[in-house]
């Protein structure tokens, strides 16, 4: 995804799992709350997803502790499941994420990065939430 020359970051992840149970655990909130955190340092206790083109999504992320949160919201433009997902926040940036099938299953996630924070700092923190839903995905609840 490099619309207009905007700058993107990619980030994925394979996981062993079934591509329902990825899809599943990936989109309803009562999955996305377990997963949701590059860190043990944070949580995400609230989360808003209507998973359909037009729908509106909010994932409320905090430090444990409470002495930093963020609302996580936007708009869903596309939904094919069990392969695609694209949506643009509320501040205009776009992401788009694949599901691939081959050997297990690939997310892709190829997103604008904000202009606050250091590009590293950005693709470091995503892909520690991907790999976070990684350890999720594989376990046994």
């Amino acid at each position: 995804m490099n619309s207009n020359n905007k700058t993107t970051i990619t980030a994925e992840v394979e996981i062993d799992a079934t591509i329902e149970t990825v899809w599943a655990r990936w989109t309803k909130p009562e999955h996305i709350m377990q997963w949701n955190n590059p860190t043990d340092e944070w949580r995400t206790p609230k989360v808003e997803n209507d998973l359909q083109a037009g729908g509106r999504f909010l994932f409320v992320m905090e430090l444990k502790g409470g002495s930093f949160h963020f609302d996580f919201k936007g708009t869903y433009d596309e939904i094919k499941i069990h392969e695609l997902i694209t949506y643009t926040l509320d501040d205009g940036r776009k992401s788009t994420i694949t599901f691939t099938t081959d050997n297990g299953v690939r997310i892709t996630e190829t997103f604008e990065p904000e202009n606050t924070q250091p590009l590293d700092m950005q693709k470091d923190f995503c892909q520690a939430v991907l790999d976070g839903f990684k350890r999720y995905a594989e376990s046994e609840i």
